[in-house]
């Protein structure tokens, strides 16, 4: 596997802003820079997800083609016909599948051709004799031999140039830097020094190392530590790993100072990164089974990210297609929703409210204005109770019903929200008296995708009115158990039962 140097910052080089800045070599290159302003986010990193559902799209595409050209040249009676165009598609989706449990929709994986050649042809071949076999059960006429090899020749060199042309692209946004993942070193010491130092020996991890984070004295760094930025101390931590976009930590403390690394972990669980402790000088040598490996070093996997950069590929585009689609059959209610306000009370028809979003940072959210004017509270520091003063009389029936939340499919569309998950709460939404980050431990957590127009708590009747710590602290439960259990059918689940959970208006004001 060819594989680019891992990347070291030192203080010089690496201010906090420095994340931020387009590294020099893209100047130098054309299709860099039509690939920096394709696919890199505002922190001018390239974004994942975005790479990956560029693979899938081609590949999909390829095997459409290869479907009507292998029919086109056989002569087959219903070439061009839709619904020879609609078995491409399903062979497509299929194949796409395939590959995907293969592992091929990775940027490590990628990062090789030649290693995914074999995964490519066992996929093809896998859909080809999954799709025979279900066309004897229902008693259809398989494929002719002609048209299988034909097809399976065209697919499998189109999915072999896109990969081809993939491994270059992700080798030279590599050795850009941009495509690498952000790592702080948590914990200095000598500890630190031997990871540090194993890492460089072994430049298979794609990694670039920020600094490293401690809270102790610089007599008590090694020297080799020293050489990195000195990022700060744990307090920092959270902050810095929200504001960098930071990937991975890699936590150098070691397992006997166990109230020191309990303390470490505490800050970490919120936030939206891979966490892994170093067991390169652990003394208890487990199963190799038992560690996940960046280049040759072990670490233990503490956490990983809630979402793959495939499932986020994913998700966002669950959310922009039924996002869309939904925004279209509620335009109805969402235009006479306006209409009812205009004549209701003055003041504009939308209200826009600053609430915590992915990864802790503040979004604008669009509802639908439901209290007076003058009376409007934009911090949500007052929880709306029964018969609320403030709310005018079509304001309780929107928001009894959520159609003040319609509008929310625009933040979809734009992409600070999701259809489904965790709801975005006010900046100073309160249990009682007491903000709700004060009274749930790793209230934060609850961060680490995007909020959602409805979700989990919702469906289970956690809508509405928190006017006490249980409730508030119920409703991040099911929060945390949406996020650790994902996929695409609970999304569709949480989606399907909205409506019916909207018929109560159980603490709905």
């Amino acid at each position: 596997m060819v594989c680019a140097p891992m990347h070291v910052m030192s203080p010089v080089s690496m201010p906090p802003a420095a994340v931020r800045a387009v590294p020099a070599n893209t100047q130098r290159s054309p299709l860099l820079q039509h690939l920096v302003r394709l696919f890199v986010d505002r922190r001018m990193s390239v974004s994942r997800p975005k790479v990956l559902f560029t693979v899938a799209f081609f590949d999909g595409v390829s095997i459409v083609l290869s479907s009507m050209a292998a029919a086109w040249l056989l002569a087959a009676s219903d070439a061009g016909s839709m619904m020879a165009l609609v078995r491409a598609a399903l062979v497509a989706v299929l194949t796409i599948s395939a590959l995907h449990v293969k592992w091929s929709y990775s940027i490590s994986a990628l990062r090789s051709a030649s290693g995914q050649l074999g995964k490519v042809f066992i996929a093809l071949l896998t859909v080809f004799l999954t799709l025979t076999g279900a066309a004897y059960m229902a008693g259809r006429v398989a494929p002719s031999p002609d048209f299988v090899v034909v097809w399976l020749v065209l697919s499998f060199a189109c999915l072999g140039l896109i990969r081809v042309a993939a491994a270059g692209v992700v080798r030279a946004l590599t050795e850009a830097g941009m495509l690498v993942r952000k790592t702080i070193i948590v914990g200095g010491g000598k500890e630190a020094d031997d990871v540090i130092a194993a890492l460089h020996r072994d430049g298979a991890a794609q990694l670039q190392i920020l600094g490293v984070f401690d809270d102790r004295a610089d007599e008590r760094v090694s020297e080799s530590t020293a050489a990195l930025a000195r990022l700060g101390t744990f307090e920092d931590l959270e902050n810095f790993c929200r504001d960098q976009a930071v990937d991975l930590l890699i936590v150098t403390v070691p397992t006997r100072a166990e109230d020191r690394l309990l303390q470490i972990l505490n800050k970490l669980f919120v936030l939206q990164v891979d966490i892994r402790i170093s067991a390169l000088n652990a003394r208890l040598r487990l199963n190799s089974n038992a560690y996940n490996y960046i280049g040759k070093v072990p670490m233990l996997a503490v956490m990983d990210r809630p979402l793959t950069d495939w499932d986020r590929a994913l998700k966002n585009l669950e959310d922009r297609v039924l996002g869309a689609l939904l925004l279209l059959l509620v335009t109805p209610i969402m235009a006479i929703a306006a209409l009812a306000i205009r004549l209701d009370s003055k003041g504009p028809i939308f209200f826009k409210q600053k609430r915590y979003g992915f990864n802790n940072e503040l979004i604008e959210v669009f509802k639908f204005r439901s209290m007076y004017t003058d009376l409007a509270d934009a911090t949500a520091s007052k929880l709306v109770t029964r018969d609320d003063p403030r709310v005018t009389p079509v304001g309780r029936f929107i928001r009894r019903t959520s159609i003040d939340e319609l509008p929310q499919l625009f933040n979809v569309i734009l992409g600070n929200m999701s259809l489904v998950g965790p709801r975005p709460h006010a900046t100073q939404a309160k249990a009682g008296q007491d903000l709700y980050q004060d009274v749930v431990q790793g209230y934060y957590a609850r961060h680490r995708v995007k909020p959602g127009v409805t979700g989990w708590a919702q469906i289970n009747g956690w809508r509405g009115e928190t006017d006490t710590h249980d409730k508030i602290q119920s409703r991040v439960e099911y929060d945390l158990y949406y996020i650790d259990n994902w996929s695409v059918l609970l999304d569709l689940y949480v989606i399907a039962l909205t409506p019916f959970s909207l018929l109560s208006a159980k603490n709905a004001y």
